[in-house]
């Protein structure tokens, strides 16, 4: 039997030069694409007409946490008790559910970007990435950060979130609680020791946590220097939690590969972004879409203060051409919504395709990936989803998946 399919569609983006060509016809053989409108068809194959639609890569969402929100809490969002609430086994089997709905959204590739949460030590991202990739269940290709790693009383020490009193769901070195350059070494080790592909800090606060002004620096330089010195010397990358301007400096002064949020960044931190080549996930949809009417009112006034500011340093990013990647923060938005994010990005100055092009080629490139995802083009990966008429023309477009595949199978229409 064939293992060749045939995709024809009326159109298909060619994200590498910007360009939405048609007709389309994309050859698939086994996981991989062939040729896009080859002069001679293959012969035996299956067909696959989708008619009017737009062919796109798969899209990929570069900051999200499957073990938190879907199934079991309010309208998909968490629980606000999870963290004491919710046991290792039952947060796994929430991600499963989460990884099926975010690949039913046209996200075939996503990092899981740093576990917040009691686990007893187990990198349940990890366990969530091999069984997606051994098929127990639908879902996206899983880069997993393992724990997140924060200093006692930072911005993802899990006890924050709830401002638990002391002695509840205490943590270890291990699930990402270091203190200290010998501390944070060992936590990255662990991390790495149990199938980390990268490694996720908290360089500064947050808005959703109970600990310091979501400004503020928290880890030293030289323990975020020594975090980075452990990853890359082992071949990961960097992400990290940073919405002050103190915090993203010293992340790029130690070399961090990617700042998540970014919000408080000034003009000149954002130069140094674009001048290091320094990755910025924006989370730009988290302004205009989370509801901070179910939260404390503490942390109502912080998203007061950072959301304001967090869309107007996108557009200065976006200006200083700084590397910009798609992430949703999912679920603090809803999973599923995660397209949410590019027409965030859309309204705060990309185009259409810029806003294609960040959750492909560029986030392909930021998880050193882009010889084999991100694009359709022979000798990629065959994640290949379809969306109604012109997504370079109307980005909403990306709300409406009707098809998709990963690694050569699909899982959606057809």
């Amino acid at each position: 039997m064939s293992d060749v399919t045939v995709l024809r569609a009326e159109r298909w983006a060619d994200v590498e030069t910007g360009e939405v060509r048609g007709p389309a016809v994309v050859v698939v053989d086994g996981n991989q694409i062939v040729a896009v409108n080859p002069k001679e068809l293959p012969g035996p194959a299956a067909e696959v007409d989708l008619g009017d639609v737009t062919l796109l890569p798969g899209l990929m969402d570069m900051e999200l946490n499957m073990l938190i929100g879907g199934p079991g809490g309010p309208d998909g969002l968490p629980d606000p008790m999870h963290g004491v609430k919710d046991s290792p086994v039952y947060r796994t089997l929430r991600g499963a559910v989460n990884c099926a709905t975010t690949l039913m959204a046209g996200f075939t590739t996503v990092r899981n970007l740093g576990l917040m949460v009691y686990t007893a030590g187990f990198l349940l991202d990890v366990d969530l990435m091999k069984a997606v990739d051994q098929g127990w269940f639908p879902g996206p290709r899983i880069f997993p950060a393992g724990h997140a790693i924060t200093p006692t009383g930072g911005h993802l020490d899990p006890t924050m979130f709830q401002g638990l009193a002391p002695g509840i769901m205490p943590q270890s070195v291990e699930q990402g609680i270091a203190n200290g350059v010998p501390e944070v070494r060992k936590a990255v080790r662990y991390q790495i020791k149990y199938g980390a592909k990268l490694i996720k800090i908290s360089a500064s606060g947050g808005v959703m946590s109970f600990s310091s002004a979501a400004g503020c620096q928290q880890y030293s330089d030289e323990e975020l220097a020594a975090i980075v010195d452990e990853a890359h010397r082992n071949g990961l990358r960097v992400a990290a939690h940073a919405h002050g301007d103190a915090g993203i400096r010293a992340c790029i002064r130690t070399g961090v590969d990617c700042i998540e949020h970014g919000s408080l960044a000034t003009d000149d931190t954002v130069h140094l972004m674009a001048d290091t080549g320094t990755f910025l996930v924006g989370t730009t949809a988290l302004a205009d879409h989370m509801a901070v009417d179910r939260i404390h009112p503490i942390l109502q006034k912080k998203a007061a203060e950072i959301f304001p500011q967090a869309r107007r340093m996108f557009g200065k990013a976006l200006a200083a051409g700084v590397k910009i990647a798609c992430g949703s923060d999912a679920p603090a938005i809803p999973h599923g919504t995660q397209a949410d994010e590019l027409i965030a990005m859309v309204d705060r100055g990309m185009t259409p395709m810029q806003a294609l092009q960040a959750a492909t080629v560029t986030s392909a490139e930021l998880i050193e990936r882009e010889h084999d995802l991100g694009r359709l083009a022979p000798g990629y990966l065959a994640d290949i989803i379809a969306v109604p008429g012109d997504p370079s023309e109307d980005i909403k477009a990306t709300k409406d998946v009707r098809f998709v595949m990963k690694d050569g199978r699909i899982y959606k229409g057809g």
